[in-house]
């Protein structure tokens, strides 16, 4: 199983290279993957979810693709972490397209933590 998890990182690595050196960490079980430091992506059980915000949240609800949730203690939690379309999967311009959307939402967080 760790074998198809890693081909299938690696070629979402791959799809994301457009926009830049993606790289992935092993995670909570999963992958994170960042750019520059910033995280806008993750995968669990073999799904890709990508970082929305209030100025992007509709592009995932309009599909109704679905916030990565997690159970801690009984407990449901959800982050602001989206599936990807499957569409994605099938070229590199679909991926960079929703990618690119995903880490304009990292930089916009990362400058409200700044303070900017």
């Amino acid at each position: 199983m760790a074998t198809i998890q890693n081909q299938l990182v690696t070629h979402v690595i791959e799809l994301m290279q457009l926009m830049g050196p993606v790289s992935a960490r092993r995670m909570f079980g999963g992958y994170g993957f960042f750019l520059d430091g910033l995280m806008f992506a993750l995968m669990a059980d073999d799904i890709l979810y990508l970082k929305a915000d209030a100025e992007t949240i509709e592009d995932f609800a309009h599909r109704n693709l679905e916030a990565f949730s997690y159970q801690k203690q009984g407990k449901k939690y959800s982050m602001s972490y989206y599936c990807a379309p499957e569409e994605v999967f099938e070229n590199s311009g679909d991926m960079s397209l929703w990618v690119n959307k995903a880490y304009e939402v990292a930089l916009r967080a990362a400058a409200r933590k700044r303070g900017g």
